[in-house]
């Protein structure tokens, strides 16, 4: 089963307001786990980046001005991406900017199914804090390198709370059913009398001469 975590880093937060992507990343997974497989591209947004923005990404306007446009790798974003599905926190954020620049280019919507962590997290722990901080504390994974948010960096850490959000399978432990139903085989076992679950008179005349070593025992009251 394929599936690829998306994230994108943007000016704002409103794509109708003029708001546009810097950066976006994307993972490849299967059957939940990563295949090595992965998208990422800064993207020079054709206008200032706010103050607000550059605090929580850190990308300024020199260092964008330095990549290229999103027409320039909307087709390679589009063919990596595929039928999907997409797996983002708070995916309408992240859908909502990326078909805004596809419509700019007159292209059409991505039209795959996309799977929200965001909502996932909320249903699984109501009322406990949901980010993506939160998810990892809550897991144990190591957040150490997330000084800032950055679209690759966080794609990484959605894929391992993903992963945990679905059961937290191991890597490698998942059979094919074929597989799984080719290996059983049937044991066929002697048959055996059952024990006798009554004492004998032997084993009770050593029962009472254990028990007149013992003062007061339980089994004489």
């Amino acid at each position: 089963m394929r599936e690829v975590v998306l994230d994108t880093e943007t000016t704002g937060l409103d794509p109708e307001a003029g708001h546009r992507i810097v950066e976006v990343a994307c993972i490849e997974l299967a059957n939940h786990l990563p295949t090595g497989r992965s998208f990422h591209r800064y993207v020079n947004p054709e206008r200032s980046v706010p103050d607000d923005a550059i605090k929580v990404h850190g990308l300024t306007d020199v260092f964008l001005a330095q990549h290229a446009l999103f027409a320039a790798v909307a087709d390679e974003l589009v063919a990596f991406i595929a039928e999907g599905p997409l797996v983002a926190h708070n995916a309408e954020f992240d859908l909502g900017f990326l078909n805004a620049e596809l419509r700019r280019l007159e292209r059409p919507p991505l039209a795959c199914h996309a799977i929200d962590t965001l909502a996932l997290a909320r249903r699984r722990f109501p009322g406990s804090p949901a980010s993506l901080d939160a998810l990892c504390r809550r897991y144990g994974i190591d957040l150490s390198a997330r000084e800032k948010h950055g679209a690759s960096l966080d794609c990484e850490l959605l894929a391992a709370v993903y992963l945990e959000l679905v059961g937290g399978r191991q890597p490698g432990l998942d059979l094919a059913a074929g597989t799984a139903s080719s290996r059983q085989s049937v044991v066929q076992r002697p048959v055996r009398i059952p024990r006798p679950h009554a004492p004998t008179d032997a084993e009770r005349a050593a029962h009472e001469k254990f028990l007149d070593k013992i003062t007061a025992p339980i089994w004489r009251q």
